[in-house]
């Protein structure tokens, strides 16, 4: 059995959905593993990680569209220390996740044709993200 981890950091440019899979695979060898798991831990709260269209620009502009007018900025909200996107962010992040598994098959994400890996920047001033990732197999 295999075991590899490594935390990186990831920036995104702005607020928005960004496709990551390239920035994951340049940061961990998985050519040795023919059969196991990735798995992605993002450490934050006002950030997500999700797995959609890795081609399109405009899928990644619908879904912040969407996750905007789902959970708007500017409601009242308790909390609201950071700002009025602070609350937003924080469950935009619930609803979306921070964690994702991806099978590895034949050293390769088995993942279908048209899916990527998204970092989902929920806050107006992006920080660096911090990502685990781990793998394991054989």
């Amino acid at each position: 059995m295999i075991f590899k981890q490594k935390e990186i950091t990831v920036k995104a440019p702005k607020r928005g959905f960004f496709v990551i899979t390239d920035e994951i695979l340049s940061s961990i060898d998985i050519s040795d593993i023919n059969v196991g798991m990735m798995n992605l831990f993002l450490k934050h709260t006002s950030a997500s990680l999700t797995i959609n269209e890795n081609v399109s620009p405009d899928v990644r502009v619908d879904m912040e569209n969407i996750s905007n007018n789902l959970i708007p900025d500017g409601y009242i909200y308790e909390h609201s220390l950071e700002g009025k996107d602070d609350m937003p962010a924080h469950f935009k992040s619930s609803m979306f996740g921070v964690s994702l598994n991806i099978p590895i098959t034949n050293g390769r994400l088995n993942l279908g044709t048209w899916q990527g890996i998204y970092l989902n920047e929920h806050r107006d001033y992006p920080t660096g993200r911090n990502i685990v990732i781990t793998v394991y197999g054989q």
